[in-house]
Formats: structure tokens, sequence, C-alpha cells
């Protein structure tokens, strides 16, 4: 849309769900600036769809040709057809030292990218193997199909679980990645090593200026507000601010179209710049390449480095797919109730410092938004936040987030279930989550 000069665009995705009659159905509309449409332009659509009386269709419309780069004309309305690959790859090509990442290829950097039978496919092969000169296996399930070859396009542990064995075998790569059904999410793993996704956001931002793209440095950078607080302390080093925004990627958008932020990012694995207005999962992939290829180190050291400077902070979401949606939002309304009895309460052996209903000002366009998940801030840096998702068709998924940081490097290594257990039992506790929907235990952990 940028690279056209187009008035905007419509996505026809079903994120990382299969697609199709029988599964998900989803048209986005983005902006000029590329990015997802503004919470008041989008009410305003909205509104508009209900004033419509009539609609029209075209009938004799010739086939158009999305196999290759061609112009075509229905009346006199042209159509384009561009090869968004080549686009995209070029861009990459100005963010990132390609010539380091080559160069460490040579001498024997070796990756893993899954791209999940999606959308990256494509990309990856045209960059990975053509342009940066890694082996065809580099890409795994290259092929882009309808139903993602049987399997869920999600980037998490469980659904790459091949990524997963090969980051813990015996001899694994430098680099293992994927990416989602649309792109726009990324998982990194290293040697015997899965990265936070709030791990990585801090990393890359705390490593902007290695690479050509940010080597002038970063405005300020952004978060979702469930996201942990890891980016926050690489932000005040660096004397820039960090904008807490509600989870959606819009509210990103409008930030980084008004020159506001450089970097943002998200827990549910989501990374991007001020490159696009959208998340770009293979973008975070090659930023971590250029990384590892600059600086010599491995994931497991880039890690260790950037919990030795500032910290490590454990973070956890756990997900309760809960098939009563009235279920779920009596959990929500139970703890919206109690949350002004909640400060000074103790919660894992921690007292509640401060405890609210997140809102959200927009300082783009004024749009408020409230009611946006419900935080609890505990003493020594500690948070659980409850919110339900906004992606579910049926019934209801309530996220659970829990973070804890410490300075101690005899902790860095702790696993974050055992540090932070204690944490999700509190939270499980005060939200009556078993006794409202009858779930002992998350349906999924992230």
């Amino acid at each position: 849309m940028r690279n056209e000069d187009a008035t905007g665009g419509f996505i026809l995705t079903a994120s990382h769900n299969p697609a199709g009659p029988d599964g998900d159905f989803g048209i986005k509309f983005n902006t000029a600036g590329g990015g997802q449409a503004s919470a008041r332009l989008t009410e305003a659509i909205t509104e508009r769809t209900r004033a419509i009386d009539r609609y029209l269709i075209a009938t004799g419309v010739p086939e158009i040709d999305l196999d290759r780069p061609s112009a075509s004309f229905i009346g006199d309305m042209r159509i384009d057809s561009v090869d968004a690959v080549a686009q995209y790859a070029d861009k990459m090509e100005t963010l990132f030292d390609f010539d380091a990442i080559r160069d460490a290829v040579k001498d024997g950097m070796c990756v893993r990218f899954d791209a999940m039978n999606a959308v990256t496919g494509p990309y990856a092969s045209e960059i990975l193997v053509r342009r940066l000169g890694l082996p065809e296996l580099t890409v795994m399930r290259g092929t882009p199909r309808e139903d993602f070859g049987g399997r869920h396009a999600d980037p998490n542990p469980h659904e790459a679980h091949e990524l997963r064995s090969l980051a813990y075998g015996e001899h694994p790569p430098d680099l293992l990645a994927a990416s989602d059904g649309d792109g726009d999410r990324n998982m990194i793993l290293g040697p015997h090593t899965i990265v936070s996704p709030c791990d990585s956001l801090a990393v890359l931002a705390a490593n902007a200026t290695r690479v050509p793209g940010y080597r002038d440095g970063l405005v300020a950078v952004a978060r979702s507000m469930p996201t942990s607080h890891a980016i926050d302390r690489v932000a005040a080093k660096l004397g820039i601010p960090c904008v807490e925004t509600p989870s959606g990627w819009r509210y990103f958008a409008s930030l980084l179209e008004a020159g506001r932020i450089s970097l943002c990012g998200e827990e549910s694995f989501g990374t991007s710049s001020n490159h696009c207005r959208e998340k770009d999962g293979l973008w975070a992939v090659l930023f971590w390449l250029n990384l590892l290829a600059v600086t010599g180190r491995s994931v497991p050291e880039l890690l260790a480095a950037h919990w030795a400077e500032y910290g490590r902070t454990f973070f956890l979401r756990h997900d309760f797919r809960i098939p009563d949606a009235a279920a779920a939002q009596a959990v929500i309304a139970g703890l919206r109730d109690a949350l002004p009895d909640l400060v000074g309460r103790q919660l894992a052996g921690r007292t509640v410092v401060a405890a609210d209903d997140f809102a959200y000002d927009d300082p783009v366009d004024g749009m408020r938004s409230e009611r946006q998940g419900l935080r609890l801030i505990l003493e020594s840096d500690a948070r659980i936040v409850f919110r339900l998702s906004g992606t579910d068709t049926a019934g209801a998924t309530l996220r659970v987030y829990i973070e804890d940081h410490t300075d101690d490097p005899a902790r860095f290594n702790e696993d974050a279930m055992v540090a932070l257990a204690p944490f999700a039992e509190a939270a499980r506790d005060l939200a009556r989550i078993t006794q409202l929907t009858g779930l002992e235990s998350p349906t999924s952990m992230v």
C-alpha cells in the first residue's frame, strides 16, 4: 500500500486460523499509511453500513491475472498485480546488513525457519535462500496451503513442535524461528532456548543501533498493556518514552503513523517498527539474524547479556478457554467489583500497591478506550493482569498475565513456570476461576 501510494487496502485474511466456508473469514481495511483503521474510522464505517439500502454487482468481469506483475482492465478501471515478495525483500535490504549476514552464513551459521504452510513461505525462500545464501532446507513447510497443511498456523512451542525438537536436539541450529498464517507473528528460538516475546522486544530495542535501519536510535517504543515491563527498563536507560497501549495493533499503527514511536510489540508474538504499520514476523527474524551476525553471540548469549544489564523479567500468559461466555464475564465482573478493596492485600507474599481497570487516551486522535484489562501491581515489580480475548467467535478466553522481576543473577536461568507458580495460584484463587468456570488449570500456557 505504501509503495503503490494506495488510498487504502482491503486485506483478506483469517490470520492464523484455517479459512474458508467451514473455517474463519476476515476482511480488514488498512489506511493509506498501511496500518489498521483507527477506532474512530472503524466506528464511522460501522455506522455507515447501517444506512446501506442496496448494493450493485458487476457482471461479465474478465479473469484477473494474479500470478505475475501485470495490468488488467475492467471497463475503464485499471488493475495492477504487483510482486509483493520482491517489494518486501528490497525493503528488508535497506533495514538490515545483508552482507554481514551472508558472511555469517559462509562461516557456518545455521538457520531453520518454519513458514507453517502459510504466507511467509515465498518471502522466506526469496530472502533467506536466494538473497542470503542459506540452503533450501532452511525453510520448513514453505508452500502456502489453504488449510495450512491441516495444522494450526500459530507460532508457539506447541504448534511449531518440530522447531522445538531441533532447538533442544544434539546439534541445534544457531537460530530457529516461525511465523504465522498471515505473516505478522513470530517466535524466536536458539540452542536450548525459547525466547519470550517480551524478552525479544526488549533485546531488539536495546540493540537497535547495531542494525542499519535504526542506527540513528529510537524516538520512542511502545508495548501493549499485558506485555511485560522488560522493554520499559530498556527505554528508561535509553532515555526515551515507552507508551503503554491496550491490546490491538491499531493503537500502535496510530502512533507509528504519527511518528511518535520507532519500535513496538506485544506478548502475543507480535513485533514491528516504523518501516510499516503492521506486525511483521519475518522482519523480527531478520533483526535477530542481523544481531547474531554483527555481535558474534548466540541467542542464549544475547539473552544472558541482556539480563546481566537489565535484570530478568519472568513472564507467563495463562489462557482459560471458557465455552460459556457468561461465565467468563462473571469472572471479570467479580474482579472489577473487588478492585477497590485489593490495595494493601497480600498475594503470593507480595502487597498489592495498585489495582485498576486500564483505560487509554490515544494521543493522536484523542479517542478514549476504557475497560481494557484489570491490573494488579504488586510490590517488587510483580504484576497480574486479567482480560478477555477479543478474538473468539464463540465462548470466551480469559487471559491471565503474570510477571515478576529479579536482579539476582542466581535466578536468571530459573524456569518461568516455577518462578511464577505462586502468583499463578494466587490469581486463580482471587478470580475464583475454578468456582465460576469449572476449569482447574489453564487450557494453554504461553
